[in-house]
Formats: C-alpha cells, structure tokens, sequence
C-alpha cells in the first residue's frame, strides 16, 4: 500500500511539474525526440570546404550537361520557354490577337480538332458548334452559337485565348488541352463555320456530282 502512495506522489508531482511549465517563455530550443531532419548543415553559397579538392562549395557541372530549355547547341529551345507569343498566346508582339494560324493547319490537324472539339465543346457548343449542346437540355441557355457573325470575325488567337483562359461562365481548358491541341480545335471551329456559311461555289467543280 505504501509503494501506491509513492506512485501515485510521483504521478501528482510529475503531472503538477508539466502543468506547471506550459505557456511559459523559455530561450532553449524545445526538446525534439525524432527531429526528421529538420534542420540540417549546409554550406553558405561561394563559400569554401575542406571536403572537396578545390576547396569549393559549388560544384562544376558535368561535361555534357544540357540545361533544361537549350538546345545541346546552347540555343534556347522555344518550345521549352514558350517564346513565341503568336503560338503560345495567340497574340502579336503588340499585344493584338493574331489573325492568322502560327502553325501549320492540315488535314490531320483539323481532324484533331475535332476529336478533342467532340469532347471538351461539343456538350455545350453542340456537335456543329450551333450552342445546341446536351447541356442545354439541363437549364443552361447563355451557350453562343459559333455561326454568329461576332464568332467568324473574331480573330482566331481571341479564340485560342478564350479557350485558354475562359470566358464568362466558360472554364479554363489550359489545363486540359495543350496549345497546339487549342489551335486544332480554333482549326475546327473555323471548319464548322465555313461548312454552315459555305455554298455549291465553294465545291470544286469534279466533285460536285458526288453531292446528293
């Protein structure tokens, strides 16, 4: 029974002492059981070391070594930094949207365009790009029609940087589409614009049998 009192003593003592000590300033760094490399040496940069043979904290690169964003040519690599405003803004160096494709516009180009159109436009937009989508069927009615006058005229880096940044309701796709997936796509909005407006002049004569 005696050895109960002294435990139970200790225990008071011992509860009554880390009370005690709680809120209470103190200059000493806290006491850390498993630190997890919190704090760890390092050298200053420029400064010397004995570890090393030249006496240096900064280490040479590796011959060979290309930095990221150059070529091994030590060019800078465009893609890279994204340094074409035209291609990665749609923009001119004035600030203007461009009006015309930085990149090559093929029949490849456009087709992706329209794979990726029929998945990320296509609900809202609809199919030919009318505003006729699937969610329009659940209350959302603000959905343009591509075939507006406003849309053919608008500059095609407008629209890239539409779908890029968003618009209004309209989320951001820069997260979802590359940039040269963006202007495939600005390619096959411009197909279903030429394709709504286009006219019997606009078939080539040799193909025009095989129109029903």
């Amino acid at each position: 029974m005696r050895y109960a009192y002294y435990t139970l003593t200790f225990l008071v003592v011992l509860m009554l002492s880390v009370m005690g000590f709680r809120g209470m300033r103190s200059t000493l760094p806290p006491l850390e059981v498993f630190p997890d490399m919190d704090r760890q040496a390092h050298y200053k940069p420029q400064a010397g070391s004995k570890f090393f043979a030249d006496g240096r904290t900064d280490r040479p690169t590796p011959a060979g070594t290309v930095p990221r964003g150059r070529s091994e040519t030590g060019e800078a690599d465009p893609a890279f930094l994204r340094a074409d405003d035209a291609h990665y803004l749609g923009k001119n160096a004035d600030g203007s949207f461009v009006t015309g494709f930085p990149i090559a516009v093929s029949e490849t180009l456009v087709k992706r365009g329209q794979d990726r159109f029929m998945i990320y436009c296509a609900p809202c937009h609809g199919a030919v790009g009318d505003g006729n989508g699937i969610t329009k069927q659940y209350g959302m009615v603000a959905t343009p029609t591509f075939h507006d006058d406003r849309l053919r005229q608008m500059a095609v880096g407008e629209l890239y940087q539409t779908i890029t940044n968003g618009k209004n309701t309209m989320q951001s796709y820069g997260d979802k589409l590359v940039p040269d997936d963006r202007w495939a796509v600005v390619a096959y909005v411009r197909a279903l614009q030429r394709a709504q407006h286009g006219s019997i002049n606009d078939v080539p004569l040799e193909q025009r049998g095989e129109l029903k």
